[in-house]
């Protein structure tokens, strides 16, 4: 079991990560402290969850030490201005309690109200800025989330900085492929969230036979399967049992059981452009 990558800036990560996405303040904080007390040490968030502030108590509280733990939050999507990335990077320090991140990310290439506009010129302004806040140290590492390649480039051309990470949906039946090889032909570490589908993973009985065979959750074969995939899981949950649970990977999946899981296509919700 691979406890960390290397990213592309010669930092590491933790290979598992707990997502706090549609998770409130009293969950969020619950989840997170249930997490580090088990093991976890990477932590998602972003502004957009509005769950920053309870997430940074909740590391606060933990006893663990801040150089310990790996913090990754994002940029609201509608921010596409140098000024404004900077701005709401330090209102994201301030309500994690923190001063400095190890890894903020472009939330998106378009504003959630708009998606599929052509933000080039702000992604670029806003890149920027965080290229500039990783210089000053604030931030550790700088990425971009739910990118395709011909939405990254641009980024690279204008400054020189790669991503080193691009977090998109991706799980089994939904794993973006194109997004997926040009991370890899570019070094850049695809981040996997809902890697259980938002739950509906969980319904499958082909994936639930294999997860049966092998004698692991279902869950844990889906977050498996994404470690397999070369991809840093995300996986979200506020019950402390299945927290625990979800870190407990010390398993192989055969290549006949990869093939099949590989094979899986369509079966459940697209993402918001494959």
């Amino acid at each position: 079991m691979i406890d960390k990558y290397l990213l592309n800036d010669g930092r590491e990560i933790p290979a598992v990560g707990l997502g706090t996405w549609q998770s409130a303040k009293p969950d969020a904080y619950r989840a997170v402290r249930a997490a580090i007390d088990c093991g976890y040490r990477h932590i998602d968030t972003a502004y957009a969850y509005d769950n920053e502030d309870a997430v940074g108590q909740a590391v606060r509280d933990s006893g663990v030490g801040r150089e310990n733990l790996y913090i990754t939050t994002k940029l609201p999507s509608d921010i596409k201005t140098y000024g404004g990335a900077k701005e709401y990077c330090l209102r994201s320090l301030k309500a994690l309690g923190t001063d400095y991140l190890d890894l903020y990310l472009i939330h998106a290439p378009w504003p959630w109200s708009a998606v599929g506009t052509d933000c080039t010129e702000g992604n670029i302004e806003a890149w920027k800025a965080l290229a500039d806040l990783k210089k000053d140290g604030i931030l550790r590492s700088i990425g971009v989330s739910n990118f395709r390649g011909e939405e990254i480039a641009p980024l690279v051309e204008a400054t020189g900085v790669t991503p080193a990470v691009n977090q998109i949906r991706f799980f089994i039946g939904n794993t973006q492929e194109p997004v997926w090889e040009y991370c890899r032909q570019h070094g850049i570490l695809v981040e996997a969230y809902s890697p259980l589908a938002t739950g509906k993973i969980l319904e499958n009985g082909e994936i639930a036979a294999i997860a049966e065979k092998l004698g692991v959750s279902l869950a844990q074969l889906c977050i498996k399967y994404c470690i397999c995939r070369g991809t840093l899981p995300l996986p979200k949950s506020v019950n402390p049992v299945r927290i625990a649970e979800n870190l407990k990977l010390n398993f192989e999946i055969p290549e006949e059981d990869m093939k099949v899981l590989n094979a899986i296509k369509g079966l459940f919700p697209k993402p918001y452009r494959s």
